[in-house]
């Protein structure tokens, strides 16, 4: 059993931020129901692994091991059929442009009074309140207005987003413990409640700390520059002879060693170098004495000589790298499961571990509409009812 055997999720979400929200409540043990609209469904469906080949990897990253039933939700049949859902739901996480659902007659106020105790999970770009609260938006939108895109690459060279949908998945963490929040609320009122997330929000939470040292100083932290902009010490990336190696951070005592271990023992007697907090002209001085360094070997003897000294390193890495380390495999981020055909795939699965109700993972998304007669006929609709009303 895992930790939300018995929760019933609707999962009325698109793209990434509902759906990847309502799959971790999946893997933690919920049944979620996705819900899509007739002969479109979500829109990440639409979004191919690439040019000829119709696989799409956002929907099968975000909606494995949900059931899928197809009702539209502006017709009186699909509402009808969406409230009895709801009245034996516990939780519905959505992330359409605030007001939608509204328009369609099932707000808040609406689905509250058929399930007193609903949690609505509400996503959205921009906050459900002020001037852009009705605008449409997306991961960049987020990325761009909350600043992140700022912080990206080195001074003097064009702004670069992150290239993942990082907005997207910080506000559905945020939508998971929001969720959860408001299950242990329920069970202690009875009640529900709803929850609101946004992208822009969510982003400008995780760089609180970036934040707190704009408004405390009112000077911008800057961009990366291959390191942290408020992290004055050894704490960056650096070409080797084959690639690149993260340095992550080498604390007073460590600073001999570690100038011994990449062959540089002069660098800890010069004094711009070897102070607890370096200037960022002294920064960027040695940041190029190491670059130099560093490029004369390959990344896997630096490796090998860092980790030797029991210092914090890490080789930069893709994803066929990251993809091929042991480490992954041991802890279970990636595991091998049969597809539909019984073909073994591989999966991204939940990062949670939990040692008495353990999260599962599926490797199976489902197919537009697949669960539709299953789940109505669960909300005690009849054949009949099901061939003529849908």
């Amino acid at each position: 059993m895992g930790a939300l055997d018995g929760i019933r999720v609707i999962d009325v979400g698109v793209l990434v931020q509902a759906p990847q929200c309502a799959l971790m409540l999946r893997d933690l043990g919920a049944d979620v129901v996705k819900v899509e609209l007739p002969g479109f469904g979500d829109q990440s469906r639409w979004l191919p692994v690439e040019i000829g080949d119709r696989r799409s990897a956002y929907f099968t990253a975000c909606n494995r091991g949900k059931r899928s039933i197809t009702l539209d939700l502006r017709v009186e049949a699909g509402r009808e059929a969406f409230l009895r859902l709801v009245a034996v739901s516990d939780v519905l996480v959505s992330n359409f442009k605030p007001g939608t659902l509204e328009e369609w007659g099932l707000g808040y106020d609406v689905l509250s009074e058929v399930n007193p105790g609903l949690i609505h999970a509400a996503g959205s770009a921009f906050g459900h309140r002020g001037p852009d609260a009705h605008r449409e938006g997306a991961d960049l939108s987020a990325q761009a207005l909350a600043g992140l895109i700022s912080t990206t690459g080195r001074d003097g060279d064009p702004p670069t987003p992150v290239a993942v949908t990082i907005c997207d998945h910080i506000a559905s963490q945020n939508l998971v413990a929001g969720v959860l929040a408001a299950l242990i609320a329920r069970g202690r009122t009875g009640r529900g409640q709803r929850v609101e997330v946004s992208l822009l929000g969510s982003q400008i939470w995780a760089q609180a700390s970036e934040y707190t040292a704009y408004l405390l100083t009112g000077t911008v932290p800057g961009r990366a520059n291959g390191g942290h902009p408020l992290i004055a010490g050894l704490y960056g990336i650096f070409p080797t002879a084959d690639g690149w190696i993260a340095i992550v951070g080498v604390t007073g005592p460590n600073r001999p060693v570690f100038y011994d271990v990449v062959g540089r023992p002069e660098l800890f007697e010069d004094p711009r170098f070897n102070a607890p907090l370096l200037t960022h002209e002294h920064k960027a001085a040695l940041f190029a004495e190491l670059s130099v360094t560093f490029a004369t070997r390959p990344t896997d003897e630096w490796a090998g000589l860092l980790a030797a000294a029991g210092l914090r390193f890490a080789p930069v890495r893709d994803y066929a790298g990251a993809a091929a380390d042991p480490q992954v495999w041991a802890n279970e981020h990636l595991v091998r499961l049969p597809d539909a055909d019984g073909v073994e795939t591989t999966v991204v699965a939940s990062p949670i571990w939990m040692s008495e109700t353990p999260t599962t993972t599926a490797a199976v998304a489902p197919e537009l509409g697949q669960h539709t007669e299953e789940i109505l006929l669960e909300l005690g609709y009849t054949w009949p009812d099901i061939t003529t009303r849908f």
